[in-house]
């Protein structure tokens, strides 16, 4: 126990509140409102049981997976701290503070000397619920309804009812009644860890992830608007989906084989980006030996180790930023290398250079086409860096892959994918500044599995998987791909018909 115990000495000798393990974070003094980490690298669920088997009464883990938590009395030397085991969205988490002494100042005398001769003094009790369980029921009944409707989204708007994203549409629950919005903020509040509460009460939104066990992962977002608190809770499958069940091309899935580059993921809000990626990076961990590490606001899909050792990282909460993470990641032995969303020209240009200095990179930005992500990465620098980013990402730049979400026939949803692979020809254009003919060789290299939006488009509505009219709307070139459907002998007389 000599790593609690040196812990332990600490939150004496800075006369701290309490002490905070939670697995996969850091360990955490606590002084007022301030929170300062102990440990560099984060607890792991192996350390966190051992040191909860160590400390605590023999039934704390029964009494953890029940929901009841459970308290206990631990002395170390001349100090006496309590402890508090429970579950915190999932995770094992331990908060010990010190127990007050017969002075009344709340710690003992400081002569602990944090190593092994102390014997310690334990003691159960039943701890009461730290969340609100009237409202995380509620919350949960509303996150499995999500799941057995099949929605990927949940909105939830103070007075107004619960609603679901299915297959694209907005769908009123008329069966459950307007929300009140103290109660919807109590419910919201009941999945929210104490970093996200403090967070919200400061700036009036958050991002969190939220597990409900045997069910599924959830992406929480919550806001205040002008009727109140409000959410939208994204749903993430708990099982992740391979990159032959998505549909993903051979050529795309060579990608992971590479040693080096970039490989971007582009699309529109809700297109589906988040789980292309998680198949990708599914596919290298089943394949590979190499060390991957994710970067993720907040972290979506858990990976576990197959193939490969992964590090799964969360802006907020294991690190302050996606560029502070980036540039971390150069020191902890990456071969492959997730970013969320490349947010910032920082952020980018780390992005390039980890994938020039021999790392592969996978990324995502909110652009709809493959040359237009090509001309946003170039335009967020200063112009005259721009040539130098223009050399750079010819030679780092190996896939784009722009996918849109569309309405399938029968029910669902059904990704058109526009597939970019860099050959020589492409980096060229690249290189002198001629996006503008990407598309047109992008056209001519099917054979080597690149493929347009609107060739995309067609080939769904050949296969009778969308609607003419469906892929007409999510096309970018309307003329184009009218004139492409024609020449497949659709009917596209709903076109006249809307001018």
């Amino acid at each position: 126990m000599a790593q609690l115990d040196r812990l332990l000495a600490v939150l004496v000798s800075r006369r701290g509140d309490s002490l905070r393990l939670v697995q996969d974070e850091p360990a955490l003094l606590v002084r007022g409102a301030e929170t300062q980490a102990l440990t560099r690298v984060p607890v792991t669920p192996a350390q966190m049981l051992a040191i909860v088997r160590e400390v605590a009464p023999g039934d704390t883990e029964q009494r953890v997976e029940r929901g009841e938590g459970a308290q206990f009395e631990y002395t170390l030397g001349a100090d006496a701290f309590v402890g508090r085991v429970h579950r915190e969205q999932g995770r094992l988490t331990l908060d010990v503070t010190p127990r007050p002494s017969a002075n009344g100042n709340g710690h003992g005398n400081g002569n602990g000397n944090g190593h092994g001769g102390a014997t310690p003094h334990v003691v159960a009790t039943v701890a009461g619920p730290r969340v609100d369980t009237e409202a995380r029921a509620a919350m949960e009944t509303l996150l499995r309804d999500q799941m057995s409707r099949g929605a990927s989204d949940l909105h939830l708007r103070s007075g107004e009812r619960p609603m679901y994203r299915i297959d694209g549409d907005i769908i009123v629950d008329s069966s459950i009644e307007p929300f009140n919005p103290a109660y919807l903020e109590r419910m919201l509040g009941s999945i929210m860890p104490d970093r996200n509460r403090v967070e919200f009460e400061e700036q009036n939104d958050t991002d969190l992830a939220y597990e409900l066990a045997d069910v599924a992962r959830f992406r929480v977002n919550v806001f205040r608007d002008r009727q109140g608190v409000g959410s939208v809770i994204r749903a993430i499958p708990s099982r992740v989906v391979t990159a032959d069940e998505m549909g993903i091309t051979p050529e795309v899935q060579r990608l992971c084989d590479l040693s080096k580059g970039l490989v971007l993921v582009t699309g529109p809000t809700g297109s589906g980006k988040s789980t292309t990626l998680c198949s990708l990076i599914d596919l290298v961990n089943r394949t590979r030996r190499d060390h991957i590490i994710t970067i993720e606001d907040p972290i979506e899909f858990v990976h576990a180790n197959k193939g490969c050792l992964i590090t799964q990282r969360q802006v907020g909460q294991h690190t302050s930023s996606f560029k502070h993470a980036l540039r971390a990641a150069l020191r902890e032995d990456p071969d492959v290398v997730l970013v969320g969303e490349l947010r910032d020209l920082e952020t980018v240009s780390i992005a390039i250079e980890t994938a020039e200095t021999g790392h592969l990179v996978f990324g995502t930005l909110h652009t709809s086409t493959a040359p237009s992500t090509i001309d946003r990465i170039i335009d967020q620098f200063p112009a005259d860096r721009q040539s130098q980013v223009r050399v750079m990402l010819s030679e780092s730049l190996k896939g784009v892959i722009s996918q849109t979400l569309c309405k399938k026939v029968g029910g669902g949803r059904v990704a058109a994918r526009e597939i970019l692979l860099t050959t020589p020809a492409i980096s060229n254009l690249i290189r002198e500044a001629k996006t503008f003919q990407v598309q047109s060789v992008m056209q001519t290299s099917r054979r080597l599995g690149m493929v347009t939006l609107t060739d995309a488009l067609v080939e769904l509505v050949d296969a009778g998987q969308v609607e003419v009219f469906e892929a007409y709307a999510k096309a970018v070139d309307k003329s184009l791909i009218l004139q492409a459907l024609k020449s497949k002998g659709h009917d596209t007389s709903f076109a006249e018909k809307t001018k």
